[in-house]
C-alpha cells in the first residue's frame, strides 16, 4: 500500500489561506511524487469556548473545498458532526472523516458509509487501539468499502494525551490502513485557558515513530503562521516544514 498523507489547516480561515496551503501541497506532490490529501474542517464544532472561531459553515465551506479541488487537482477530506451533513460533503470530498469524539456514535457512522466516500475513523481518546473493530463493524455493516483508522493518542488525567504505538498494530489487524495524527496527538485539550494548547515541536517525532510501529499513513495540520491560527494554533505545524517531516518518513 501506498504511503497516505494528509495535510491542511485545522479551521477554514479565509479563500486566501486555503490558497496558500494548496500551492505548497502541489508543489510537494511535484517533488516528491506523493498525493497529498488537502484537509481542512468547515465547522470546529467542539471547540473549548463558545466564544471560539468554527469555520465558515457547511454551504460556504463545501463551496471553498471545491476550489480547491478543481483550481488544483487534489483529492479533499473533511469532518462531519452530524449524520445529515454527510450527503453534502459527499459531492466534494474524498474522505469522510469522523471525529474522534463522535468515533461511535452509530447514526453518523452510518450515514457516512452509505456515501460510498472513503471512511476515516479517528480514535477517540478513551478507546484503545482494540476496540476501534466496533465503529469499523458498524461503517462495513452499512456499505462502507474502503475504511481508515486514525490514532491520535489517549487522554492521561487531566489536560494531557499521551501515545501508545501499539495501537496502531492493533488496528492494522482491523484495516490495512492505519494513519497517525502527527498533530493532535501533540495537543493538551483545554490547557490554555479557555483553549487547547501542544507542543508542535514533538511532531516530526510522532511521525518518525509511528513509522516505525508499521502506520501506513501521516495526518498533519499546517498553517503558514500557525501561532496567529484560529485553531489549534499550538499543535499546527509550520507551513515551511511539512515537506522537511514528509522527507523523514518516505
Amino acid at each position: 500500500m501506498n504511503t497516505t498523507f494528509i495535510a491542511g489547516p485545522c479551521v477554514i480561515e479565509s479563500a486566501e489561506l486555503l490558497d496558500i496551503v494548496a500551492n505548497e501541497i502541489v508543489r510537494i506532490n511535484n517533488n516528491l511524487g506523493t498525493d497529498i490529501i488537502f484537509k481542512a474542517s468547515f465547522d470546529k464544532a467542539n471547540r473549548t469556548s463558545i466564544n471560539s472561531f468554527r469555520g465558515p459553515g457547511l454551504e460556504r465551506g463545501i463551496e471553498m473545498l471545491s476550489h480547491i479541488k478543481q483550481q488544483y487537482g487534489l483529492k479533499i477530506l473533511t469532518d462531519i458532526h452530524e449524520s445529515w451533513q454527510a450527503e453534502a460533503v459527499s459531492e466534494v470530498v474524498d474522505v469522510i472523516q469522523i471525529p474522534a469524539f463522535l468515533c461511535r456514535q452509530t447514526d453518523l457512522l452510518v450515514a457516512a458509509a452509505k456515501t460510498e466516500r472513503i471512511i476515516n475513523i479517528k480514535k477517540a481518546q478513551f478507546l484503545s487501539g482494540s476496540d476501534m473493530k466496533y465503529p469499523v463493524e458498524k461503517a462495513r455493516e452499512a456499505g462502507a468499502k474502503d475504511v481508515w483508522l486514525t490514532e491520535r493518542g489517549n487522554t492521561m488525567g487531566y489536560n494531557n494525551l499521551v501515545v501508545d504505538f501499539r495501537n496502531i498494530d492493533d488496528m492494522l489487524q482491523i484495516v490495512p490502513n492505519v494513519i497517525m495524527d502527527c498533530t493532535h496527538s501533540v495537543q493538551r485539550p483545554g490547557a490554555a485557558g479557555g483553549k487547547t494548547g501542544g507542543d508542535r515541536r514533538f511532531v516530526p517525532a510522532m511521525a518518525k515513530a509511528a513509522k516505525a510501529f508499521g502506520a501506513t499513513g501521516f495526518f498533519f495540520e499546517v498553517h503558514p503562521d500557525p501561532d496567529r491560527g484560529l485553531s489549534d494554533a499550538a499543535n499546527m505545524l509550520e507551513l515551511s516544514k511539512l515537506e522537511k517531516v514528509i522527507r523523514s518518513v518516505i
